[in-house]
């Protein structure tokens, strides 16, 4: 019995203790479930051509909105977004809403009709926004249990919509034949299931979904803001038409129209409207969302060439996109994410090279003629390059929680402006499109996101290297702090003593024991002096006031510090000694030679006060500004000179008889003056 309840518990703590390695599974499960549901969404009846794995939902239109159904068209991502980008810790049952959403049109592939009025609302594109920020959520949550599942995750969110747009646009879509109705049930039916794990782990939320920016509520919103502003900004442009430009600019409307001036304008303020988003999330987010959406405008028009050529070639068609759809995740999700990144958009820029070359400078030809062999290898190296150099910028975004914002819809609005603004330069002198241009377009794109992946992975390292030295630094001061506090406290509570016994002592014994005391005097404020100054130096130019101060100890001079470090600027730490020594020169020459000096630092909230007392003759009040007049300027520049070019104040108080005590008060830099 005993044995047995000792095997259990054995068996208990293995598998306690082998948890930790598989917390991965349930999220990486789930993702898996809402690349399924991308692919649903990629994937609508009809012209397959559309190639929707970069469409409509962010999409900014323009142009003007005929009737409700358009502008709930344009409404419903923006809410949709909103709603993911508030409840990111919820994501298992946000991709369970999105996978919902897809339901009216799968019925209605089914020949099962929905009636009004569900027929108007766009389910189908406000799943498609909510399944997108959905499954960043998810792969920022992975990020901190295996940052590889992390980044090969996000690969695939890209991935998977290129694979549906390929595989299910590949069937047919004859109503009696209900193929894509079934293989649309079969991957909600595979993805629900698969995201049923997570959903019971994550029945109470994932806080680590929001990422760091969780813990800072101020951050928090400011992403939500600027992501629900990427996903809304179709809908100020649907008023940006043809006559109202043609208005702004003061030309004929036709004359716009004639040279389609309406679009690139539109794509120039999308892009620049994202642009100015993302630099309002911070530097490290605009690097990111440049680097995922250049490599992803490089990706889109040879994905379209090589589709087009595939078109009656399946399973070739989807199994290409596929194959292209693992590799970019592998890549991603592998140790060596940034050069293997970069070089397979090196790879991808030689493949489009000699593409166009082979068809001696007419690369519609793969279209047209539908060439397999070279189309798949376009298909597979491109998808595959846009989807490593996206999942492997992930982790530099999710390390600061701006993940599901930044690549979703935020990324998705400027790669939509960026590829009609570079569709500007697709024009030959007469202004008509030119079928070479697009392929060398994207091969120059293609090495720019290779350099831009390799710069930014260069800058993380080095941001990573500055931390860890900071890290390693502060280590070590808090180390010798330690050990200096310790050595202190068996010094003073050993040889300090010790010397003072002596000091007090010896000062009533003969000649020689007054010699000795005055000797041990001076060992003991030499040896105080030795362990202030061990204190004295700090990180950012900044000093212990302490140190210096309890240097100036004396048999004639006491000195009170607190405990804990007082830290200033080096420069103000060598005015405020300046004039502490003044203060202690003045009771010298003027206070006796038997007056006793005591000099009392405190540490206060907004700056700092240091006392200088005496018990000397002291002086008249007046004393002061007739030295002013007679030219004496000892106290003015010495001492309120010198406090008073560090911010602070000088007080002086004596009385005949009753001492003399000097006080300074010095602000801490960037407090104001008392």
């Amino acid at each position: 019995m005993i044995w047995g309840m000792n095997l259990m518990t054995a068996r208990l703590a293995s598998d306690r203790a082998a948890a930790p390695s598989l917390r991965w599974l349930p999220p990486a499960l789930a993702g898996l479930a809402g690349c399924l549901f991308l692919a649903v969404a990629s994937s609508p009846p009809g012209n397959y051509q559309q190639v929707p794995f970069l469409n409509l939902p962010f999409d900014s239109g323009g142009g003007g909105t005929a009737n409700l159904a358009d502008w709930l068209y344009l409404v419903a991502p923006a809410v949709a977004a909103l709603a993911g980008l508030c409840l990111l810790r919820w994501w298992p049952y946000l991709l369970a809403a999105a996978a919902l959403l897809a339901g009216p049109d799968v019925l209605a592939e089914w020949g099962l009709a929905v009636g009004y009025p569900w027929n108007i609302l766009p389910l189908s594109t406000a799943g498609y926004a909510l399944a997108i920020v959905a499954l960043l959520a998810c792969a920022q949550g992975l990020a901190r249990i295996a940052a590889a599942w992390a980044a090969a995750l996000t690969a695939l969110a890209l991935g998977s919509r290129v694979a549906g747009s390929a595989m299910m646009s590949g069937l047919s879509w004859n109503p009696a034949l209900r193929t894509p109705a079934a293989w649309h049930t079969a991957l909600l039916a595979v993805g629900l299931a698969a995201l049923a794990p997570a959903t019971w782990r994550y029945r109470r939320g994932d806080p680590a979904a929001a990422g760091p920016a969780g813990q800072q509520p101020g951050r928090r919103a400011r992403l939500v803001l600027i992501g629900t502003l990427a996903a809304a900004v179709a809908i100020p442009l649907q008023f940006l038409t043809t006559q109202h430009l043609a208005d702004v600019l003061g030309v004929a409307w036709s004359a716009l129209y004639r040279n389609g001036v309406q679009g690139p304008v539109i794509a120039v303020v999308t892009v620049l409207a994202m642009t100015l988003l993302a630099a309002l999330a911070g530097l490290w987010p605009l690097a990111g969302v440049m680097t995922a959406a250049v490599a992803q405008m490089a990706m889109t028009v040879p994905v379209i060439f090589a589709l087009t050529a595939l078109a009656g070639d399946d399973p070739l068609r989807w199994l290409g996109a596929l194959a292209g759809a693992a590799l970019g995740a592998t890549v991603a999700g592998s140790r060596w994410r940034i050069p293997l990144a970069a070089a397979l958009t090196v790879l991808a820029a030689i493949t489009l090279a000699v593409a166009y070359n082979a068809t001696s400078g007419d690369p519609q030809k793969l279209a047209e003629q539908h060439i397999v062999i070279p189309s798949m290898l376009v298909l597979l190296v491109c998808a595959a390059a846009g989807g490593a150099v996206t999942g492997a910028s992930a982790p530099v975004l999710a390390a600061r929680g701006a993940l599901p914002a930044v690549l979703g819809p935020l990324g998705a609005t400027l790669v939509i402006g960026g590829m009609h603004t570079v569709a500007v330069t697709n024009r030959s002198s007469s202004g008509l499109p030119t079928e070479a241009a697009p392929l060398t377009t994207a091969a120059i794109l293609f090495l720019v996101a290779g350099v831009a992946i390799g710069g930014l992975a260069f800058a993380q390292l080095l941001a990573t290297r500055s931390a860890e030295r900071k890290q390693a630094e502060q280590i070590r001061r808090e180390a010798a702090a330690a050990e200096r506090d310790r050595l202190g406290r068996s010094i003073h509570d050993g040889v300090l003593q010790v010397l003072a016994l002596v000091q007090r002592q010896g000062s009533e014994l003969g000649t020689e024991g007054r010699e000795l005391a005055a000797l041990a005097g001076e060992q003991e404020v030499a040896l105080r002096g030795l362990l202030a100054s061990e204190a004295s130096t700090g990180g950012g130019g900044a000093e212990d006031l302490r140190a210096p101060l309890q240097a100036l100890a004396a048999p004639a001079v006491e000195v009170a510090t607190p405990a804990q470090a007082v830290r200033l600027p080096s420069g103000i730490t060598a005015e405020v000694v300046a004039a502490v020594q003044a203060a202690l020169d003045n009771v010298r020459k003027h206070a006796g030679p038997a007056a006793q000096a005591w000099i009392l630092l405190e540490d206060e909230q907004d700056g700092v006060r240091v006392s200088v007392r005496d018990d000397g003759s002291g002086f008249p009040p007046e004393r002061v500004a007739q030295a002013a007049e007679a030219g004496r300027l000892g106290i003015a520049q010495s001492m309120r000179g010198r406090i008073a070019d560090c911010g602070g104040t000088t007080s002086i108080d004596s009385r005949p008889g009753e001492g003399t005590e000097v006080e300074f008060w010095i602000p801490r830099p960037g407090r104001t003056r008392r």
